[in-house]
């Protein structure tokens, strides 16, 4: 089985303690990274996720790294099984890790992701212990409406732990909206500055539409390549869709029923 240092990403953008939280969240933004460690020298010192950079709201601010920065929830070394690994990223809920040289040597070395084992699993054609999305899909789903204020959405993904919630019109599915999106769109920050709620820009302004989706009897393999190939971290599981005839795998409208998310694939192959 290979190792987490066989598919790691190298020399990943790291920034300091002392690094001020402005600049933070423009490498997360202008970089599209969903978190960055933090380290004294290649010591590994904590991450700083785009949920713990959102809470920066001033334009200029002197926070610093070491201010908002969160401490490692999972450790993983270079020479580990990517199956072990997998499960530490399940069990701590993440989707990202840091990779060190061992765990009595902190010295940062790489980072590993669900994407990174998921791509693994789907490159060298294993099957998953579960077959179909019917199996894994998740069908407590949190959902928005086109018309709700962002800022509300952003509150409503931070209690719920959600980065991405779907887009729901007159009982239909009709997009997807992240938290990527949300921080792209610069909206939240706006609102938090302005202490101004009214004034928030609508879902339907930024959420990205049609979605891509998957009916239940859609095999976890295929899920897990369109998840890849298309770059997104959670699939709606439909029924009844209207697919767009030049892209089958969106669809205009559909019927909600659950959600399958990337750590779902990932469990279906490790469970």
């Amino acid at each position: 089985m290979s190792k987490v240092k066989d598919i790691m990403t190298l020399n990943p953008v790291t920034v300091s303690v002392d690094t001020i939280a402005t600049k933070i969240r423009s490498i997360l933004r202008d970089g599209d990274f969903r978190a960055v460690p933090v380290v004294n020298r290649s010591r590994l010192e904590g991450m700083i996720t785009r949920g713990d950079i959102i809470n920066i709201s001033a334009t200029k601010s002197n926070v610093d790294a070491h201010g908002i920065m969160s401490h490692i929830s999972v450790g993983i070394t270079e020479d580990m099984d990517i199956n072990e690994a997998a499960k530490k990223l399940i069990n701590a809920e993440e989707v990202q890790a840091p990779v060190t040289k061992s765990s009595e040597e902190m010295q940062l070395v790489g980072m590993i992701s669900v994407v990174d084992i998921i791509k693994k699993f789907v490159d060298d054609d294993f099957n998953p212990k579960y077959k179909k999305l019917e199996d894994i899909v998740t069908k407590d789903i949190v959902t928005c409406n086109y018309d709700d204020q962002i800022s509300n959405v952003w509150n409503r993904m931070d209690d719920t732990g959600f980065s991405g919630l779907p887009v729901i019109k007159k009982k239909k599915l009709i997009g997807i909206i992240t938290r990527k999106d949300i921080i792209n769109s610069g909206h939240v920050r706006i609102v938090k500055e302005s202490n101004e709620m009214k004034g928030s820009a609508k879902v339907e302004s930024i959420m990205r539409t049609p979605p891509i989706v998957a009916t239940p009897d859609k095999e976890v393999k295929e899920a897990a390549k369109i998840m890849i190939e298309n770059d997104i971290g959670r699939l709606p599981v439909v029924e009844h869709p209207v697919y767009i005839k030049k892209e089958p795998i969106r669809a205009r409208e559909a019927d909600l029923i659950g959600i399958v998310a990337r750590e779902d694939i990932l469990r279906a192959y490790i469970s």
